[in-house]
């Protein structure tokens, strides 16, 4: 069960699971959803021991992650990271993870790598002026730069702070990235990972959206959009759940052979009282696109992606395009005001598929045993983040950009 559950990440060249399932990690975190979050996708890529000191974190998040992994421990503590006494708390620990809002623990964790030669990996979501983002940060000592005091927090106690649970998406995944190369001695990056746009003011009323692929890619863009109140969404997905899914698809713990985009529209109406539905089916150049407002694409093939692009852009309608590997992933936007190109066009996805045709192309429903591309919940939890992101964006009337994320390279994206 567990070899088959991982049989994505352990393909992967280089790749040590041992190294995760024996490490221990420590946590700190606020009253928020960062480290709910990342104490799941941990779970789900096989971390089996965390200690955590956050005054609450999310019971259904850490349910789910109980559910993934069998072999997940987790030790919460409820507080804040107030004084240098509680570095007694993460004893033992291989690395520990900020993921705070408050100068005091900054400060403190930091002093602690610097004393004691423990990484200390730091990552929020913040607020300033007009401006939104998020910064990430692995802190090893001897890295005592100039620039540290970027990832201290201007507030000093805990209070409230800013949060937004799809920026906490995509920092989690790069978080735990860094965890993951930690962990298996290999390199983290040297520079501040940061991003900014503007506040945000996204619209109430109600868009209708496609979301087109239920897999990991879609999971995240179904909870970025659930968390951003996005109601009516149609969630498309011919396929069944295979228990090598599980590495990244968190919310298909105990579905393995049932459908994937009624199970995903299921879990989220339940979590979220959401509207959405489910279609067992393929996007084919028959599919009606008329009523929706915008086209997630979270498919997992080049001849499915031209379709869309082609039906989108005789519709006129915005479709937003995301892919992973193992170690990147991309977002391109195809808004039909803007009359620029495509994903397929712009990705060169026709020269790809060469001659096969997209109209007459059937994917077989073969499972995913016997297509064994390696793939991890990081990348998908970035790509996603960043797909939901987009739209927000172009709600509020700004002009995202195409977004290319690659984790070996200092420059993520």
């Amino acid at each position: 069960m567990r070899q088959s559950r991982l049989d994505r990440q352990i393909r992967i060249e280089g790749w040590n699971q041992q190294a995760l399932e024996n490490a221990k990690v420590g946590v700190v975190g606020d009253d928020d959803f960062l480290a709910s979050l990342y104490i799941l996708s941990a779970s789900a890529l096989g971390i089996n021991h965390i200690v955590v000191l956050a005054p609450v974190i999310n019971p259904i998040l850490v349910e789910i992650a109980r559910k993934l992994n069998f072999r997940f421990t987790l030790t919460h503590l409820e507080g804040f990271y107030t004084h240098p006494v509680m570095a007694e708390l993460f004893k033992g620990c291989n690395l520990i993870v900020d993921l705070s809002h408050y100068g005091l623990a900054n400060k403190l964790l930091l002093e602690r790598g610097f004393q004691e030669k423990i990484p200390i990996l730091r990552g929020f979501c913040y607020q300033h002026h007009d401006a939104q983002g998020f910064r990430v940060f692995s802190y090893l000592r001897g890295r005592e730069w100039q620039e540290l005091e970027q990832i201290i927090s201007s507030c000093h106690l805990p209070n409230g702070h800013f949060d937004d649970a799809v920026l906490d998406t995509i920092i989690t995944g790069i978080v735990l990235e860094e965890t993951k190369n930690l962990l298996m001695g290999q390199d983290v990056s040297d520079n501040l990972i940061s991003y900014a746009r503007k506040q945000l003011n996204t619209p109430n009323d109600q868009q209708n959206i496609l979301v087109v692929g239920s897999g990991a890619l879609g999971i995240f863009v179904g909870l970025g959009l659930a968390y951003s109140k996005f109601q009516n969404i149609t969630f498309m997905d011919p396929d069944v759940i295979e228990i090598t899914n599980l590495n990244r698809q968190v919310l298909f713990y105990d579905a393995i052979g049932k459908s994937k985009a009624k199970i995903l529209t299921t879990r989220l109406n339940s979590l979220f009282n959401m509207n959405s539905k489910a279609q067992i089916s393929y996007f084919d150049t028959d599919t009606d696109i008329v009523s929706y407002d915008v086209v997630f694409d979270c498919v997992d093939n080049f001849e499915s992606r031209i379709v869309l692009s082609e039906k989108c852009k005789a519709h006129g309608t915005m479709l937003i395009s995301g892919g992973t590997s193992a170690d990147a992933g991309q977002v391109v936007i195809y808004n039909p005001m803007q009359n620029g190109a495509t994903p397929a066009e712009l990705l060169g996805l026709y020269g790809i598929v060469e001659k096969r045709s997209p109209e007459t192309y059937q994917r077989e429903r073969a499972a995913c045993i016997y297509q064994p591309d390696p793939s991890v919940i990081m990348t998908n939890q970035i790509t996603a983040g960043f797909m939901v992101d987009a739209y927000r964006m172009v709600l509020d009337g700004q002009e995202p950009e195409n977004i290319f994320y690659d984790s070996t390279s200092t420059v993520r994206f």
